[in-house]
């Protein structure tokens, strides 16, 4: 099981997310504690409102691990004494292990499916019981392997090794396309402006005009590849966290004709990871901004 704290704007209410294996009794306890908990298909977890969220799921989850065998923790110990991790990723604590990794989504990914392991926010670290060893040991090449290709020198040397080739061409030509801040459109069905909309190519952005100058397909395949002669041009830049916060999230996403023309009305889950991206940014400018 794991505990993982959300992003907050001002207009919506502190969440947790947790997740564990399902079993439908545990699930059932799960509803009686948490009667306002929400499935996330996307995060595949549950979502907790509230401030006291977290310290409310934090108790559950200790309810839940002693209704379990009471020597599993002593098996796992014992099991790790005979067949031990050996990592600078891993450590002891009364209770279990206590992993610290630089940021990785498959090892989060991988965490999240151990039962027992929460997210300490506090510490910035993964903590798991001794008796989820088994599942650990069961999941830790791929943590490991991930945690390694995340370290600061390993993420150097790829870009490193990228230098000349046809991939770090085609990041350079995505990222020219980028800064020309356009987007093309079927004519016959264009986003509204000055609102946010969710795209296929850059994520959220708000469209600040459209223009009459018609689209060459052949020109933009590679960044476009569902542009033709019937699509122009569209003027676009980010949107800002007032904007993405006032913005009513689709009640369902996207089908094939909204992704086929390139915008549709973002889902909850696009808002609250562009809007964590948008507050994060107005903490760099205004940290900038102190220091000049």
């Amino acid at each position: 099981m794991t505990a993982t704290p959300q992003p907050k704007t001002d207009d919506e209410p502190q969440q947790e997310m947790v997740s564990f294996p399902f079993d439908r009794m545990t699930v059932a306890r799960f509803r009686k504690e948490f009667p306002r908990a929400r499935w996330s298909d996307t995060l595949q977890a549950w979502t907790v409102p509230g401030s006291t969220a977290r310290r409310r799921i934090e108790r559950w989850l200790a309810s839940e691990i002693d209704r379990h065998d009471p020597y599993e923790q002593e098996r796992g110990r014992d099991a790790y004494e005979f067949e031990p991790i050996l990592s600078p990723y891993l450590e002891i604590i009364p209770t279990g292990f206590r992993i610290r990794t630089p940021y990785s989504r498959t090892v989060v990914d991988e965490l999240r499916q151990i039962p027992f392991a929460r997210w300490n926010g506090d510490e910035k670290v993964w903590d798991v019981p001794y008796a989820s060893y088994d599942d650990l040991q069961h999941r830790w090449e791929a943590i490991e392997e991930a945690a390694k290709r995340a370290e600061p020198e390993e993420r150097r040397k790829r870009a490193e090794a990228r230098k000349g080739t046809e991939e770090e061409a085609k990041a350079r030509r995505r990222t020219s396309e980028r800064r020309k801040r356009r987007l093309p459109f079927p004519s016959a069905d264009l986003p509204p402006l000055d609102r946010p909309v969710a795209t296929p190519a850059f994520g959220i952005v708000v469209i600040t005009e459209v223009t009459s100058e018609l689209v060459d397909p052949a020109e933009v395949a590679e960044h476009h590849p569902d542009a033709d002669d019937e699509h122009v041009w569209a003027g676009w830049r980010a949107a800002t966290l007032e904007e993405l916060i006032h913005t009513w999230p689709a009640k369902a996403g996207p089908g094939e004709y909204e992704r086929l023309r390139g915008w549709w009305q973002p889902e909850i889950e696009e808002l609250r990871a562009a809007r964590s991206a948008a507050k994060s940014r107005e903490r760099q400018k205004a940290a900038q901004s102190r220091v000049s």
